[in-house]
């Protein structure tokens, strides 16, 4: 046989799809892993089907996982994937429109029977065609059969068999890629410890699939990517809701504080709330409410008690959590609600990313009831936020809001392991002097009162919702409302010196600012880098800090002739700048599919606004 050809790329971009049932998302996840450990920056995107229980076989049941590794720096998962691994028809039809031109397609032969086909709703017996990918390099490969094959000795029923396939497949990519498995192996021997059998058969099926590679070297040769050149460090691959519950974790030791979750399970959120439940041996208290109002209720209770106190939860939960957190804004305590956005209103798309909360983080609520609130950008800087929430909570005696969103919370980029000592300190504001305590006497500089907590003698006070006058008794008078109602603003007002000044990716000034917040970082880092790259003079602001927004945004602003602020809603970020900056002209780039941007899109509208 003659040598294989290698082929050496500077990144490439991979997508599984099947069946829910079919182990995607452990297929994507152990395979970036691995490409993690071997070096490359990687950038993840798990896109889950938004029904339960959906019919098998059809489009709305098909799970995905895709990821872009490189040799280069990767800000996101990729546009359009080169490599599809296809388990069923279905999963054709659901990504043939996020697939390269010319891209390679493997698929599970086995399942393209007439009966998957109607369930896919094609009409034809050739899905490629119909798709119209029939200039795709397509390789057919009886993954089910070659799985039984593989595992006929062991003594398994045909249903457990196939639920071995997907480690076929993995093992196939894997050596089209030139990944190492040992990491797998490691995975799959600890995940199923207790059943010895299990272990054996997925182990075995994943080198069939790799030897299986080998032996079709004819059709498609292997390619290299090699590792990206990336400060040096102890990394881990983390998806950005463990990072958030780490950030918390972190953020409790800096304070001396045990840390308290109250929530109650939501998509796509729930992760942070497991996260944190398991680290008992860290102090943690975990309390899963029976609803989203129990939860916020035992968070609150936990910050007067003086606990770090947090609850998460998604966009429906932070509806129903309204109420309660103007309560924390009345009562002054520090808390951190933690909203992974996902597509809305009402129950909308549990599964898909979106950014339409951001109204209903700055102002769902009755009443005048300012709280502070940030926005993490990548899956790993998750981390940092959730720190920072925790932090300003603390020290300025406020409620705060982080949003991430279901694009971040479930997607996972390597992440370098800070240590303790290279995290700033945070001083929770405890009250000091009982001959002088009052419950709501205000720091001249910060506007922040002191932190009572039950069992200091001496500091007994009143609390609740009720409005107070400076010592703690309830007053109706309307002078003392109209005052604390500009105290509470003007507490989180003073929060911008805690933040830093907002950055630029680019020139200082230029033809387009392109403008974003949260989650689309990746995106717009990337369309920028391109669009100057094609001597565009365009440059970047990206937002994570939004009330306050950073004192010197106005500067930045007026340094640019135009500014277009792209975001994943129906232009929340552009109508609240309008608000508060009223001065410059907001163009819009929007998007409402339940799907992140792509960097294609994202410059097609800013050479149209270059145009104009």
């Amino acid at each position: 046989m003659k040598d294989a050809k290698v082929i050496e790329l500077e990144e490439v971009t991979i997508r599984f799809a099947g069946d829910s049932g079919d182990g995607m998302q452990l297929t994507g996840t152990l395979f970036s892993d691995a490409t993690a450990l071997l070096g490359n920056d990687i950038s993840t995107f798990p896109d889950y089907p938004s029904e339960i229980r959906a019919p098998q076989g059809t489009v709305g049941g098909v799970s995905g996982f895709q990821v872009q590794f490189g040799h280069k720096q990767v800000n996101t998962p990729g546009d359009y994937a080169n490599v599809l691994i296809a388990m069923n028809p279905a999963a054709i039809k659901a990504n043939a429109a996020f697939m390269n031109p010319g891209g390679t397609i493997i698929y599970d032969s086995d399942s393209f029977s007439e009966k998957n086909l109607k369930k896919a709703k094609f009409v034809t017996d050739d899905p490629f065609a119909e798709c119209k990918m029939d200039d795709f390099f397509k390789i057919p490969v009886p993954i089910s059969s070659l799985t039984q094959e593989s595992l006929k000795d062991f003594g398994l029923d045909n249903k457990s068999v196939l639920r071995s396939k997907n480690m076929f497949a993995l093992g196939l990519v894997c050596w089209m890629f030139n990944r190492p498995m040992k990491s797998i192996e490691e995975f799959l021997t600890n995940k199923f410890a207790k059943k010895p059998v299990v272990v054996e058969s997925n182990i075995k099926v994943l080198h069939d699939g790799y030897n299986y590679g080998m032996t079709m070297q004819h059709m498609t040769p292997s390619y290299i990517v090699h590792p990206a050149n990336i400060e040096n460090g102890t990394y881990r691959n983390v998806n950005g809701n463990h990072a958030t519950a780490w950030g918390f974790l972190a953020a409790a030791e800096k304070a001396g504080l045990e840390l308290f979750i109250g929530s109650y399970p939501i998509t796509p959120a729930t992760d942070i709330f497991q996260a944190l439940t398991e680290r008992k041996d860290l102090g943690v208290k975990s309390f899963q409410a029976e609803d989203e109002i129990a939860g916020i209720a035992s968070a609150i209770g936990a910050a007067f008690a003086g606990d770090l106190a947090v609850t998460t939860t998604s966009g429906p939960g932070l509806a129903l959590k309204g109420e309660a957190i103007g309560l924390a804004v009345m009562a002054e305590l520090p808390l951190v609600i933690v909203n992974v956005q996902r597509g809305g209103p009402s129950t909308g798309l549990p599964t898909k990313t979106e950014q339409s909360d951001l109204l209903q983080a700055l102002y769902g609520r009755n009443g005048e009831s300012p709280v502070v609130v940030l926005a993490a950008s990548t899956p790993s800087d998750c981390f940092w936020y959730a720190f920072k929430a925790a932090q300003i909570a603390l020290e300025r005696m406020v409620p705060v809001i982080l949003l991430t969103d279901g694009f971040l919370g479930n997607g996972s980029e390597p992440w370098k392991i800070p240590t303790m000592a290279e995290l700033p300190p945070i001083t929770p504001r405890i009250a000091k002097d009982a001959a002088t305590f009052k419950a709501y006497e205000r720091n001249s500089e910060t506007l922040a009162r002191d932190w009572a907590i039950p069992g200091m003698p001496g500091f007994e006070h009143r609390i609740g919702g009720l409005e107070k006058n400076e010592t703690g008794t309830v007053s109706h008078d309307p002078e003392n409302h109209q005052i604390n109602s500009e105290i509470r603003e003007g507490k989180v007002q003073r929060v911008v010196n805690m933040i830093p000044d907002l950055e630029i990716s680019g020139d200082k000034d230029g033809d387009i600012l392109v403008v974003g917040w949260g989650g689309t970082y990746g995106h717009l880092i990337s369309a920028v880098r391109e669009l100057r790259e094609e001597g565009k003079n365009v440059s970047m602001a990206h937002f994570n800090y939004i009330k306050p927004l950073p004192k010197n945004t106005a500067e930045i602003f007026g340094k640019f002739q135009k500014i277009i602020v792209c975001e994943l809603n129906m232009g929340q970020f552009a109508s609240y700048l309008r608000n508060e900056l009223p001065e410059f002209t907001y163009h819009q780039k929007n998007k409402l599919k339940g799907l992140p941007f792509t960097v294609n899109e994202l410059k097609e509208s800013v050479y149209k606004l270059l145009e104009d």
